[in-house]
């Protein structure tokens, strides 16, 4: 993805075939599931997919700092819900700062190419496991489950990960 990001819907439509109407209405599902749970995406005809390789840099570092969980939270807020460029530097940084992150270094990370070659490796390691869809949720490393599923979805998986039924993924 370039830095300047592509319009959501346009996205959509090259990348996995979608018309206008199916598009809308999974943003539409995805909207009504946030709202059910207290997230709200801020979607509108103009809306952005960006590039977030440097906001990776970014929760690499964060996760080394123990704060991975509240800068993921914070960049998701920006995104779907500000509508905001998650390839900024100045809005990363503002992120890695709401997240309780000291500011100074996240622009230290953003102005370098430090952590560059972790993510790199992340990124391989789950496209070689698989990863196809955004989202994919990971459990413990051996079972996924990928898009946008229902909350009924991840309460039968996990049932079954707990219980031994499941099936780990192939490596």
């Amino acid at each position: 993805m370039v830095a300047e990001g592509e319009n959501t819907a346009e996205h959509v439509a090259r990348k996995y075939g979608a018309n206008p109407e199916r598009s809308a209405a999974s943003r539409n599902a995805l909207k009504e599931h946030g709202d059910a749970l207290g997230f709200d995406f801020g979607f509108k005809p103009e809306s952005r997919i960006w590039n977030t390789f440097d906001a990776h840099r970014l929760l690499h570092w964060a996760g080394l700092e123990g704060r991975q969980l509240e800068l993921k939270e914070q960049l998701f807020k920006t995104n779907f819900t500000d509508q905001k460029a998650t390839s900024d530097h100045e809005v990363l940084a503002g992120a890695a700062k709401a997240a309780g992150l000291d500011e100074t270094r996240a622009r230290e990370i953003l102005a370098s190419g430090e952590f560059a070659d972790e993510v790199r490796r992340d990124e391989d390691l789950w496209r070689n496991r698989g990863i196809s869809a955004v989202p994919s949720v990971i459990f413990n490393q051996r079972w996924m489950i990928q898009g946008g599923q229902p909350p009924k979805v991840f309460e039968q998986a996990i049932r079954q990960i707990i219980s031994g039924q499941a099936e780990a993924a192939q490596a």
